[in-house]
């Protein structure tokens, strides 16, 4: 009995002290299992835009003649950089910065109307394809209209009274979130696009710089109005809480890893611990692979300074693991210029623009048909033994009868022979590029040149 009283004590006093953070971040992940991601987003792939730098004109009408090429392409999704007008204070450059916005629910006049911005999404909607836009919250220019009607907004510098610069850009301030005013007004701004112009998520710039707590009251709200696809601005491996909200992430990790790679002349063992630790994250969310984008080609270098001959190998890579692929503007033009950032600088096409563009229409008509090249788990990933563990990364995707394999040879060696060892990878395959056919019944051996990359998809 005197048993049974203490069992009860523990338990009235554990209930009265409420959960541990531990058992609250348990409660909060679980919570966040709530928001489900749209269907869509499994076989998608996201094409960013630069708008400004995208044609001569800059504008969304001559953007908008694209479309056809891009659909034609495999483009699943279109992630439009900021469509807001740029702040005049403390402006970078002659044209500014994208994410120094000035108000959250105008167009930047640079790009044209509202209405040219509905109709570009109309459009682009009628051929399948959805759009998602570049969300700046966690700061705003320094004559953003808030700075007006609601300087209670910002945070303030202790030094200087004055609003708070973010850290290592004198050109934005930063937004309190501890505000529930704020909150509120930030949300209803995002509605804005949601409820005007049909948009289908957003991709939240530095979003682990925001409170996690303002992206779920956000997605709660927002979700309610139409479902929508969250593309966040993090590292699972390194911020896991924000995987309760948003539906797919970066991989900095693996970018910043395969880059020291191939020019340090690295292990494959380097790679695949990588690898390994983004697997053992949850099934339930999405991991977004790139070589390049906005801030990657104009601050970093392109995806040709990086990564050399291996640009391709992961451009593969990054379409056919499990996953979300991310495609720059130009990217399937062959750029090889860093783009400007503040001023006009239209994307120039490589000189194997055509040969770039049969590529990635290749990989990205792929990835929308195939049911194996689905993002999450329901599509599995069986890693392949070869002869050449060292230089060769081979899997395989799978769902039912549908089956894709991919060898990349991640290594300098030329003319390099190596034999697949999994007694059970069988049958006839095709070979995406070249057509050849291959049976893995009886044909395993290959030789690969160096930095190259075989795709087979079953017959």
């Amino acid at each position: 009995m005197r048993l049974f009283r203490g069992i009860i004590l523990i338990l009235l006093t554990a209930l009265a002290c409420g959960p541990t953070p531990q058992q609250q971040t348990q409660k909060n992940y679980s919570m966040s299992m709530s928001f489900q991601t749209p269907e869509w987003a499994r076989q998608t792939s996201i094409y960013e835009v630069n708008v400004r730098q995208y044609t001569p004109a800059g504008t969304f009408r001559a953007f908008q003649a694209e479309l056809p090429r891009l659909k034609d392409m495999g483009v699943g999704t279109l992630w439009f950089m900021p469509i807001t007008p740029i702040a005049e204070k403390n402006r970078k450059g002659t044209l500014g910065s994208y994410y120094a916005c000035s108000d959250y629910t105008s167009i930047n006049p640079e790009f044209g109307t509202l209405e040219d911005f509905k109709e570009l999404v109309q459009q682009a909607h009628s051929m399948g394809m959805k759009v998602i836009i570049d969300w700046v919250a966690n700061h705003t220019g320094w004559d953003h209209r808030w700075t007006r009607s609601h300087p209670e907004y910002y945070l303030r510098d202790s030094a200087t009274g004055d609003f708070q610069i973010a850290s290592g850009m004198d050109d934005i301030i930063e937004l309190d979130f501890s505000k529930p005013a704020l909150r509120k007004a930030m949300i209803d701004a995002m509605q804005f696009w949601v409820t005007e112009c049909d948009i289908d998520g957003f991709r939240c710039d530095l979003a682990f710089w925001v409170e996690l707590p303002f992206w779920r009251e956000a997605r709660d709200r927002l979700d309610a109005v139409k479902p929508l696809f969250w593309f966040g601005e993090y590292d699972e491996l390194d911020k896991p809480e924000y995987a309760e909200v948003f539906d797919a992430s970066y991989t900095w990790t693996w970018m910043h890893r395969a880059k020291d790679f191939y020019q340090q002349r690295g292990v494959m063992d380097s790679l695949l611990k990588v690898l390994d630790r983004y697997t053992q994250l949850s099934n339930d969310r999405m991991r977004s692979w790139f070589t390049t984008n906005h801030d990657e080609n104009s601050w970093n270098g392109t995806e040709f300074e990086k990564y050399g001959d291996m640009a391709r190998a992961l451009a593969v890579f990054s379409i056919t693991w499990p996953g979300v692929p991310l495609i720059y503007s130009g990217q399937e033009w062959g750029n090889l210029a860093r783009i400007q950032f503040f001023e006009k600088d239209t994307i120039r096409a490589g000189k194997d623009a055509e040969a770039f563009t049969r590529f990635y229409t290749d990989l990205l008509s792929l990835k929308k048909a195939s049911p194996a090249l689905l993002a999450d788990s329901t599509a599995s990933l069986t890693q392949l033994q070869t002869t050449a563990s060292g230089s060769v990364l081979a899997y395989k995707r799978q769902k039912g009868a549908h089956s894709v394999v991919v060898l990349l040879n991640l290594s300098p060696n030329t003319d390099l022979h190596f034999e697949i060892t999994n007694p059970r990878l069988k049958g006839k395959y095709r070979s995406l590029f070249s057509g050849a056919m291959n049976d893995f019944n009886t044909d395993r051996a290959f030789e690969m040149q160096a930095w190259d990359y075989l795709i087979y998809v079953a017959e």
